[in-house]
């Protein structure tokens, strides 16, 4: 049961990742004038990351995908997984969703996949931004999780507003209450409480998403996906030429480091990669190439 559902969102995951890695390749590639054109543009180092269980068996792996160094991004990943085997009691207590599920500790097996996306930008008036979808099935229980949210260190008003408005014109298909529930939810789990500011400009964001109706949850999965280039390409377009000085790049770096607080300390899908043995530097791909803390 379930295979038919596990292996068509695996390969929607799967496809999304190539949409984006040949969206942020060409945005390399017509970089042709203002800051960094003179660099070669970017490429994608892809690397298969592997699993393994405690016993030694297969576990699943992925795909992780970082540019270094490119006109436009100074560093970017985006990275899909399919793991699966049995959680341990620190991996329950780490799963974002659905804990204490029952029976869940007589049958603690798992299946779970998705996409992963961070772009630290090269020109400071680019924002930074994250994106995930993922689906994770138990025996006992089944849900989606994800959306995506835009960090940047320099806020423009319209970034923001076209940013939010392409996300609701993609989740309004499915019902008006989506939105404002799923930008709520971000806003609240973006927050960083020791610094007692949000991590960036919010976006939307969902944990737990079981309605019981697969195919309806897979199609608001797919398009909180979908949402993502049409959001925030044309920010990078519109902001990869504007010149900058000294105090916008600190500006940025200082940014960056509020970033890097918060994935190590809140993050849960960090916290759930690691407690669950997935490739360190896949899980730590989010973090920037370069921060600084004042």
């Amino acid at each position: 049961m379930f295979e038919t559902e596990k292996s068509t969102a695996a390969a929607w995951f799967r496809d999304l990742r190539d949409q984006i890695v040949a969206a942020f390749e060409g945005l390399e590639d017509s970089h042709s004038t203002g800051p960094f054109a003179d660099m070669a543009p970017g490429r994608f180092e892809v690397t298969e990351t592997q699993r393994q269980s405690d016993d030694g068996t297969d576990a699943g792996g992925g795909l992780m995908s970082v540019m270094r160094g490119g006109r436009v991004f100074e560093k970017v990943g985006v990275n899909i997984s399919t793991v699966y085997g049995t959680l341990g009691e620190r991996a329950q207590a780490a799963m974002a969703a659905r804990k204490g599920i029952p029976g869940m500790a007589d049958d603690p097996r798992f299946w779970a996949s998705g996409i992963s996306l961070v772009a630290h930008m090269q020109n400071p008036h680019a924002p930074a931004v994250h994106m995930n979808t993922r689906m994770f099935w138990t025996p006992h229980a089944w849900w989606f999780g994800g959306g995506s949210d835009l960090n940047p260190c320099i806020e423009y008003a319209e970034d923001t507003a076209h940013f939010h408005a392409t996300q609701k014109a993609h989740l309004d298909p499915h019902g008006d209450g989506h939105y404002p529930r799923l930008k709520a939810w971000a806003d609240e789990y973006f927050y960083i409480p020791h610094r007692k500011r949000a991590r960036g400009v919010g976006g939307i964001f969902m944990d737990d998403l079981c309605t019981h109706d697969w195919q309806a949850d897979f199609a608001l999965t797919q398009d909180i996906g979908r949402a993502f280039l049409p959001a925030y390409l044309p920010l990078v377009e519109r902001r990869r030429l504007q010149d900058f000085g000294e105090a916008e790049k600190e500006a940025q770096l200082v940014h960056r480091g509020l970033y890097a607080e918060y994935n190590l300390v809140y993050d849960r899908g960090t916290k759930f990669g690691l407690e669950t043995g997935h490739d360190a530097n896949a899980v730590l791909m989010s973090l920037p190439p370069l921060a600084k803390w004042i």
